[in-house]
């Protein structure tokens, strides 16, 4: 597959991590997202791919793309035999600016950019893109349109720098200290949360933790799962197993075997680091 990305100028990099291009054969059909402190726009330029957000939920189709705030649960990705995409990955509050409703309208639902920017505008984006002259002109057209659609958010201030702090420790902060310093409430930093990132700070801080914990084991290697555990700072095992199995759907033993899977399967692939096989 190829894959270009690339970080956004200010302001625009405060709110997104990269904009990115994406074509060619998925590694597999199906793909798990498993949940992660971002969130997420995609701009479809070829076949419509499916999602499964939750298992309440039937999979639904998106042929102009999607938009999905910070999920608390995997997402599972069907993609035609091969797919091309512009898109954001968002830092947590980073979408905020660009929705019409409360991020916590679409927590682990899933909605067409249609229904965020409306059909004309789309059309029209999708027009542009899929006329441009490679992925560097596509990126930079997605680019101007985010910059032309930021505007002011109210309490994005407030959630951004508490959000930051949560990130820069990976969670390990008490979110009490965070409000006293802000000198809010714990009611009103929910709220704005709920409204901004989708999440709570205490739900956010869980992913960051839990992030940061998977992304700290070497698949190669022999993994003492106590050990792990422990210096992640999780009550014990099972308290830690629990929460994998909330983020990814799998035990840590099954993920690491379908980590292994991909690694072998597909070496130093594009995708290699966070999506994992689900057929």
């Amino acid at each position: 597959m190829e894959y270009v990305s690339r970080v956004p100028r200010p302001p625009l990099d405060r709110l997104i991590d990269d904009l990115y291009y994406l074509e060619g054969a998925p590694p597999y059909a199906r793909l798990t997202l498993p949940a992660s402190p971002a969130a997420l726009l995609i701009v479809n330029l070829g076949a419509p791919f499916r999602i499964r957000a939750c298992t309440d939920i039937e999979t639904a189709e998106y042929a102009d793309g999607c938009v999905i705030t910070t999920p608390t649960r995997a997402l599972e990705f069907g993609y035609p035999l091969r797919t091309r995409s512009v898109g954001v990955h968002f830092k947590p509050w980073g979408l905020a600016p660009f929705l019409p409703m409360p991020a916590a309208e679409l927590c682990d639902r899933p909605v067409t950019v249609e229904q965020v920017w409306g059909r004309p505008a789309v059309a029209e984006l999708r027009d542009r893109l899929a006329t441009a002259d490679g992925p560097h002109e596509m990126l930079t057209l997605l680019e101007e349109e985010l910059m032309r659609r930021l505007g002011e958010t109210a309490g994005l201030g407030l959630v951004r720098h508490t959000s930051s702090v949560i990130a820069a420790t990976s969670g390990a902060v008490a979110i009490d200290d965070l409000r006293a310093s802000a000198g809010v409430s714990s009611t009103h930093l929910a709220q704005r949360f709920k409204e901004l990132v989708g999440v709570t700070p205490k739900r956010l801080a869980r992913s960051y933790r839990f992030v940061a914990t998977v992304f700290a084991i070497n698949p190669a290697e022999p993994i003492d799962w106590a050990d792990l555990a422990g210096g992640a700072g999780y009550f014990d095992q099972a308290h830690f197993g629990h929460e994998f199995r909330a983020f990814t759907g799998l035990t840590p033993t099954r993920y690491v075997e379908v980590r292994r899977r991909f690694l072998r399967e597909h070496p130093g692939h594009a995708l290699d680091s966070w999506p994992l096989p689900a057929d």
